[in-house]
């Protein structure tokens, strides 16, 4: 059954991306729809099981470790100003709305806070995907959207330890929490300064079949395991991982083998496992709380996002770019959604409804890529 089920993954997924780039939209909402489609809430010819969430969970931190290999290092230095506001204003107003919608349907305080807080968060693995479609990786743009993620993630996962201390009836050290946080980035600092330099120039000699893309896949997953232990997102540790890589001699080599394997099976299998979250039982009641919900989650990450990115000196065409790559909430907002489940700090039923939500906002953020940024495409295809 399992090789059945990778077998309509990868025919499927295919299929719905060329057919997605026929009708003029990028090929990975081709892929998002189809999981949803194949997926439990509708034909349910794939279900979720632990071995595809583990196949998933490599397909973004690879996704998100080429994003790194392809990201100019100085370049982000430069925008870390632009991030910095693109971040803060991608939370500061989502999470106003969150609240306010939340107060508005009769949630308690700490429920609304929590609301607030899930809205303001942000996962770019899909807008990475749509900008690398879009051959935009290595724009501005673009480095400052992954800028503003990292710094998104940060804030808001310290955020969140401060609420559960505060309303979960969890004891949250928020001290060893930002403590732990330090922790990651001076070790990631320290692989793209020189630790990832060393370890490939000792792995990468070694007498064995694909030493190099091996030796740049130990620096990935060991990233992102140090993430993952110091409470942050893997896919922050991957993305640094890639930033390593390519400070390196080894980066060409490592980028050009490493891309057939990610985009042959594992990118495609986290796409398809994006739509296996979805439910459609019981929605008929809270149909309306979904659409402002969205509304509410679209609309204030495109305009709190875009607005930094505005007052930084980028173009209203860029700032909205900007904007509309940051409104994706993806893995992160999903895994911050189980927590308040776990805490207390969201009902049942609710969980269902967010989910769905964030799904959405998923599978807007690449058609908003699109929509600002074909003029440029096209340019950059004629030329």
């Amino acid at each position: 059954m399992f090789f059945l089920s990778i077998l309509i993954i990868l025919l499927a997924t295919k299929l719905a991306g060329d057919l997605s780039v026929r009708l003029g939209q990028p090929a990975v909402v081709g892929k998002l729809i189809v999981g949803v489609v194949i997926g439990p809430a509708m034909l349910g010819w794939i279900g979720s099981s632990e071995i595809m969430e583990e196949l998933s969970q490599i397909g973004v931190l690879l996704l998100m470790f080429m994003a790194g290999l392809e990201t100019d290092i100085n370049e982000l230095r430069r925008s870390f100003k632009s991030s910095t506001a693109v971040a803060l204003g991608g939370i500061i107003l989502p999470f106003l709305g969150g609240y306010l919608v939340g107060a508005a349907i009769g949630m308690e305080t700490s429920h609304a806070i929590f609301l607030g807080l899930l809205l303001s968060a942000t996962s770019v693995s899909i807008s990475v995907q749509s900008l690398k479609e879009l051959n935009m990786l290595k724009s501005r743009e673009s480095t400052t959207i992954l800028g503003a993620a990292i710094l998104d993630d940060i804030l808001v996962v310290v955020l969140l330890a401060f609420v559960v201390s505060l309303f979960g009836g969890e004891e949250v050290n928020l001290a060893l929490v930002i403590s732990k946080k330090f922790i990651f980035f001076v070790i990631a600092g320290f692989m793209i300064w020189k630790g990832a330099k060393w370890l490939m120039k000792w792995l990468a000699p070694l007498r064995v079949t694909e030493s190099v893309i091996s030796a740049g896949l130990i620096v990935c997953f060991f990233l992102a395991f140090v993430a993952e232990e110091f409470g942050v997102a893997g896919i922050i540790g991957a993305f640094a991982a890639g930033l390593a890589i390519s400070q390196t001699s080894y980066k060409l080599e490592v980028e050009h083998k490493l891309e057939p394997i990610a985009y042959a099976i594992f990118v495609p299998i986290f796409f398809v496992s994006v739509g296996f979250s979805v439910s459609f039982e019981g929605l008929g009641e809270h149909v309306g709380l979904i659409a402002v919900l969205t509304v509410v989650a679209v609309v204030t990450k495109l305009v709190g996002a875009g607005l930094g990115a505005k007052l930084t000196g980028f173009s209203m065409r860029s700032s909205i770019g900007i904007g509309s790559g940051m409104v994706s909430r993806g893995e992160v907002a999903l895994i911050i959604a189980t927590i308040g489940l776990e805490s207390g700090l969201l009902h049942q039923k609710y969980f269902t409804v967010l989910v769905i939500v964030v799904i959405l906002t998923t599978l807007i953020t690449p058609f908003l890529l699109k929509m600002i940024f074909k003029e440029r495409q096209a340019k950059q295809e004629h030329a």
